[in-house]
């Protein structure tokens, strides 16, 4: 009898499993930009909102330009689409349809799954930085140049934040559920969250709880860095307090089926 895993032709071996993450990493990614209800998430939207922000004067005064200030919230709500939003949509779907189940079977495993749905995120989440950029640099956006590296690492960590969240509500309700409830978070943290628009203003008992939200840290810490080249580490530490306690929920109650 052949001692093949599962999920693998007999008398070959499956591929290193590094591999086999890169592969399930470009797949998910190649979904991703493929479907148009996502991009229109997470690519037309968060451009919409930034010309908005450029051209009204709803951001002025909180500092020296309209678009230096706008966008470092739209970086953050790009990543929120992407990680929270259409990561979450779309993981509740493939477990409605058994695609978790099965893929959970596979030489590829629950590991290799998840990490290949990370890469396809920090994948998804590049280009968004690079179309934004594109379109805020003729805008007239300037950032401190010593903040750009931490601002990358703080998206990073932002995505973190947001993809746990996003799998700890797909894992965990009804795929039609997930649907809702991250479609109207996405509207709630972008509208009174303090992603897009700073804490300042905000109505009063807004700006009471923002900051420790995952919106309002990752929105406050890119204005910090991309602004004044400044690490906001209160926000650094929310962050992660939201990476950690999403991601140990959602391991501990994902369902895969």
């Amino acid at each position: 009898m052949s001692s093949a895993p599962a999920g693998t032709p007999l008398g070959s071996a499956p591929a290193p499993l590094l591999s086999r993450i890169l592969l399930q990493g470009r797949y998910e990614t190649t979904t991703m930009l493929r479907n148009g209800e996502q991009l229109i998430l997470a690519v037309i939207l968060p451009l919409l909102a930034l010309v908005g922000l450029t051209v009204t004067p709803l951001l002025d005064g909180l500092g020296p330009s309209r678009v230096n200030i706008a966008v470092p919230g739209i970086l953050a709500l790009s990543a929120m689409s992407t990680a929270f939003t259409g990561q979450g949509i779309s993981t509740g779907f493939d477990r409605r349809y058994g695609v978790l189940r099965f893929l959970s079977t596979t030489p590829l495993g629950r590991a290799g799954l998840i990490l290949g749905k990370v890469l396809a995120v920090l994948a998804v989440l590049l280009i968004q930085v690079l179309v934004v950029t594109a379109v805020a640099l003729p805008l007239g956006w300037r950032p401190t140049l010593g903040g750009l590296l931490p601002g990358l690492v703080l998206l990073v960590l932002g995505a973190a934040a947001f993809t746990a969240l996003g799998l700890l509500v797909a894992g965990t309700v009804r795929p039609e559920a997930t649907l809702a409830i991250t479609n109207l978070l996405w509207i709630l943290f972008g509208a009174l969250g303090g992603i897009v628009i700073p804490a300042e203003r905000l109505p009063a008992l807004a700006q009471a709880i923002v900051h420790f939200l995952p919106s309002g840290a990752l929105g406050q810490a890119l204005r910090d860095a991309l602004l004044y080249g400044s690490v906001n580490l209160a926000a650094v530490f929310v962050l992660l307090l939201w990476t950690a306690i999403a991601g140990l929920a959602a391991t501990r109650w994902f369902k895969w089926n």
